[in-house]
């Protein structure tokens, strides 16, 4: 019973092909857009999300300055208000687990190649509060810092534009110039990909803290840091420990209450959720604005079905008159707009998997196609067939027999 049922809807849909195709048009743009639009949106997210992990986690940064010179506020991180008796003391805080000093800026890189990379001048700790792992080599020393030693860890874009691809093993042990002096490698970073702002993080190099300023930087006022990398112990102690950072610089600097401070704090963990739920909501605003056009195209099946009542009044009439039933009538025609809902939801699925497998090729942006989003869209496909297909259905089920009959 069930099959000639379905046998018939299919038979109903073929009669009419255009108007089928052209049915079934807005279901196949709603769940391509649907699938395509979600697909981009996690996308973004799952990128937005490796960047945070490969930021850290709990981060403070304390940047130097910004002091007031001749009336106007200098830029941030321009003037040596920090040092490394500050970070010493920040090591102390309740909550704090690691704290690592930098100065950085750009150097010359020599080997077989030149190029010109970020340098970060910082101390052991650094590796630990910002995840960052090796992939051929060790890290270097208390020691190396204490001695100022040239040594240095290189980013992956670095090594390969210094040594090639895949160079990593070969470029440990040798010896590089960095603005002119001789350095060597003790290992190789592991790929971190890119920040949030788009900068790339593999494309530099970490040497120790002493032996950046003053082998490669200089420093007018010894023992003063660029910034002050702090990270706290959980996320329930961030608010406290902020709070502790500002107090504790304030005083160590000298700075009355309700005057400039001559250094700021950030909160990089608060900046990367922030980003992230950002990219979260463009997900869903992306899938919600996309499901308008399954909207669209459950309203052209309902058209049609009316238009296909009226057509069928006659034949409607003949089916009850031998002997059909009122639910028979209603589940025909339901089952026709489900299965014109299910081959546009199925072909729109096809499109949509293979719009974005282009978009990521062409754009190299990253596409997640997930098995979530696909059966997302089609359970609301079919349930749009269901919704919008009832109410055609129901009125051929309550058509008068003897009327339908006579109808022209």
């Amino acid at each position: 019973m069930f099959s000639a049922m379905l046998g018939e809807a299919w038979h109903a849909m073929g009669a009419n092909r255009l108007r089928t195709f052209l049915t079934m048009l807005g279901m196949v743009i709603g769940v391509s857009a649907v699938v395509l639009m979600m697909a981009i949106g996690q996308g973004a997210e799952a990128s937005v999300k490796r960047s945070i992990s490969a930021m850290g986690s709990h981060l403070f940064v304390v940047l130097s300055g910004p002091p007031r010179m001749g009336g106007a506020r200098t830029a941030t991180g321009n003037a040596p208000s920090l040092n490394v008796r500050d970070a010493n003391a920040i090591s102390e805080l309740y909550g704090v687990v690691g704290v690592a000093p930098v100065t950085m800026g750009k150097g010359q890189i020599v080997y077989s190649n030149n190029w010109n990379t970020d340098i970060i001048g910082t101390t052991p700790e650094y590796m630990d509060i910002r995840g960052w792992r090796l992939s051929a080599g060790y890290p270097f020393s208390s020691s190396d810092t204490r001695s100022a030693t040239r040594v240095a860890l290189l980013g992956k874009t670095v090594v390969q534009n210094l040594f090639g691809e895949d160079a990593d093993i070969d470029a440990v042990g040798k010896t590089i110039r960095i603005n002119q002096r001789p350095f060597v490698v003790l290992g190789v970073l592991e790929s971190k990909g890119q920040t949030l702002d788009g900068r790339d993080q593999d494309d530099t190099i970490i040497v120790p803290l002493t032996t950046a300023q003053r082998k490669l930087f200089g420093n007018q006022l010894p023992g003063t840091v660029r910034q002050i990398m702090v990270q706290a112990e959980s996320d329930n102690v961030m608010g406290m420990v902020e709070d502790a950072l500002n107090s504790l610089l304030n005083q160590r600097h000298n700075i009355r209450e309700g005057a400039d401070s001559d250094f700021s704090v950030r909160n990089l963990t608060a900046i990367a959720n922030s980003a992230a739920e950002t990219a979260r909501t463009m997900s869903l605003l992306l899938g919600a604005i996309a499901s308008v056009s399954l909207l669209v195209g459950g309203i052209g099946i309902m058209n049609i079905m009316l238009v296909s009542v009226t057509e069928r009044t006659r034949e409607i009439g003949i089916r009850m008159a031998i002997g059909a039933r009122e639910r028979d009538i209603l589940l025909q025609f339901l089952l026709e707009a489900i299965m014109i809902s299910i081959v546009g939801c199925l072909i729109g699925i096809v499109i949509g998997v293979s719009g974005a497998i282009l978009v990521s090729v062409f754009t190299q942006a990253e596409v997640i196609i997930s098995s979530a989003s696909v059966l997302i869209a089609f359970s609301v496909a079919a349930s749009i067939g269901v919704f919008f297909g009832f109410y055609p259905a129901r009125k051929a089920a309550r058509l008068n027999p003897i009327e339908a009959l006579r109808y022209q």
